[in-house]
């Protein structure tokens, strides 16, 4: 079975369902995953969806904040939701797929301004995230699983614009860095995406506030696709959509793919 799966920030999938439409007619990934999807699930409209094949949703939402989903063309079940860190926040679901792959969609907080939780509780918050993560993981160690999301975390030097810079600021902190890696280990995770392009800078989100985030290209992979070390050999064809991010009414992310053979 071979299947390809990609995974966006939405940014508010009601809003920008226009573009979503858009990326499954021109890309037709066989799963979606969605974060920032900022609807309540019954408000979700799935209708367009479905026109175009995807009729199974596994997802959990809120009103104007957080919400995930996993939208598909193969069948899926939820298999699990988790409140991380207890922040009554919809952050995660995982589903299954016929054959037994489960894939954890997570929306990790972004952290606020100031790395420092005893002045940032947002800070705070997404390092308890991690940690909650990371022991789960420790406590349940997971199989044939793929997991993916905004991370919210650009872990390495090539993961952002200007490393120097933004060691200092919230996404690209060595305390942040070292709770991903804590969290990648736990699980025994493979970093799918620079698996397959190991080098090179490469960014999955560029700020609204740019004038001309092309031009500026002061992006940070803060998106991605993660495998337990079983599968992970499987993954293929990682890339970045980039193009995306220049589309109308666009999300400040651009799409992730990957595609595995299982």
């Amino acid at each position: 079975m071979s299947f390809t799966l990609a995974t966006w920030n939405i940014n508010s999938v009601r809003l920008r369902e226009p573009i979503v439409l858009k990326l499954l007619a021109d890309e037709a990934p066989d799963v979606l995953c969605l974060q920032e999807c900022k609807s309540p699930v019954e408000l979700i409209p799935t209708e367009g969806f479905a026109a175009l094949g995807y009729t199974h949703m596994v997802a959990s939402g809120q009103k104007g904040y957080n919400g995930v989903m996993i939208l598909s063309r193969l069948p899926i079940k939820e298999v699990a939701r988790h409140d991380f860190a207890n922040l009554g926040h919809a952050r995660h679901v995982a589903a299954q797929l016929d054959n037994g792959v489960i894939i954890h969609n997570h929306y990790v907080p972004a952290g606020g301004d100031k790395p420092d939780r005893e002045i940032n509780e947002k800070f705070g918050q997404k390092l308890d995230y991690l940690s909650d993560m990371r022991d789960d993981f420790r406590a349940n160690m997971p199989t044939r699983s793929i997991l993916v999301g905004d991370l919210n975390i650009a872990p390495r030097e090539d993961d952002v614009w200007d490393h120097k810079k933004l060691l200092k600021v919230v996404s690209h902190t060595p305390v942040e860095v070292e709770a991903l890696a804590e969290v990648q280990d736990s699980g025994n995770w493979v970093d799918v995406t620079r698996a397959d392009i190991p080098d090179g800078k490469l960014y999955s989100w560029w700020s609204y506030r740019a004038r001309d985030w092309d031009v500026a290209d002061k992006g940070r992979r803060l998106d991605h696709v993660w495998a337990t070390a079983d599968i992970a050999a499987a993954a293929h064809s990682s890339r970045v959509a980039r193009d995306v991010r220049g589309w109308e009414k666009p999300s400040d992310h651009a799409p992730l793919f990957a595609t595995f053979d299982l």
